[in-house]
């Protein structure tokens, strides 16, 4: 027979409403409490169930992953991170991918919320970024964390976890002049992703910081896709004057750029050096695997999520974080 919270109640020599704040991890239970709780669960064997839980009590115990993002492994990360959160606090989650650009999506998120009783959303780029999603949310009170690009904590209002995109960009094309290059492209994102802009922005700055020159013929437009990055090599390689490395706005872009190049002929690195963003499995599915960025997305899901529960029981004194990734070098890489 499926043992019950009244077998774990009976076993434990407690109530069933000590063993449901156990279960809930509430604060307020003596350790000692909780460790004879969670002792006659073990040894029962007894596994909660959540959903019922959620229906019977006024509290919700789902938090909600919304994204628009066409990186597969961006997302997977995403939700390995929130997922690990969410069991660890013994709460469920509910992934809802959706168009960004969809006029209905304020509607749509704020029935969500109402309808599914979340506890809270974790919003990713470039919904975390939209100040009308943001209002719409805001105006039914709703509980979320934003994961946004940026650095400026004094500037914030909400729950936010920062990546510092500029910096990790500023980096990684320093490693690029101080190999030797003087002549660098870089290969854009979405432009709707604030993330494109601060990686640009970090990319000029070392060349300006650097006393280089930027030319802007070799600064291209671009989507966070691989076949953006085979189309962006295209067009610079095949330029007289091409430059001698590549800075991809992430690891796909990147990995487009190498097979684009490969494909007319050129030594990577030896020809042109190509760097990434994100550290993804891309760039270590390459041959030769990208020098990149890391950016360690499932720790940045999980401490959202972690700040994002927290703050559903009582308002957090820490409302924001920031992450800086660093480069990882590898041999897409060399001197000129």
């Amino acid at each position: 027979m499926k043992v019950t919270i009244n077998d774990v109640a009976k076993h434990a020599g407690v109530s069933i409403k000590t063993v449901s704040r156990v279960t809930n991890k509430e604060s307020s239970v003596r350790q000692a409490t909780i460790d004879k709780v969670n002792a006659a669960i073990s040894e029962l064997n007894y596994q909660p169930n959540l959903a019922a839980r959620n229906l019977a009590s006024t509290k919700s115990y789902v938090i909600g992953f919304i994204y628009d993002n066409p990186n597969a492994y961006y997302v997977i990360d995403m939700q390995n991170g929130i997922l690990s959160a969410c069991q660890d606090k013994g709460y469920e989650l509910l992934i809802h991918p959706c168009d960004a650009t969809s006029a209905s999506i304020c509607d749509e998120l704020t029935t969500m919320v109402r309808h599914s009783r979340l506890s809270g959303l974790v919003l990713t780029p470039p919904m975390s970024e939209d100040p009308k999603i943001l209002a719409a949310l805001n105006e039914i009170n709703a509980n979320y964390v934003r994961i946004v690009a940026g650095d400026k904590t004094d500037e914030l209002n909400g729950l936010t976890v920062l990546v510092d995109d500029k910096h990790g960009a500023l980096e990684i094309t320093q490693h690029l002049i101080d190999i030797g290059h003087s002549d660098i492209g870089f290969l854009s994102g979405d432009e709707q992703h604030e993330s494109t802009k601060e990686r640009l922005s970090g990319f000029k700055s070392a060349l300006t910081n650097n006393k280089l020159a930027i030319n802007d013929n070799w600064i291209l437009e671009g989507k966070y896709s691989f076949e953006s990055g085979v189309e962006g090599a295209n067009k610079l390689i095949s330029l007289p004057n091409r430059p001698t490395a590549l800075v991809a706005c992430n690891d796909e872009i990147a990995a487009g750029a190498l097979f684009a190049a490969r494909l007319a002929g050129l030594d990577i690195p030896k020809d042109l050096s190509i760097v990434g963003f994100e550290d993804s499995p891309f760039s270590r599915q390459t041959w030769p695997k990208l020098t990149t960025v890391h950016q360690p997305n499932v720790k940045i899901a999980k401490v959202a999520t972690e700040l994002l529960i927290a703050n559903s029981k009582q308002s957090v004194e820490k409302k924001s974080m920031v992450f800086t990734p660093e480069p990882v070098i590898r041999d897409s890489s060399s001197k000129p």
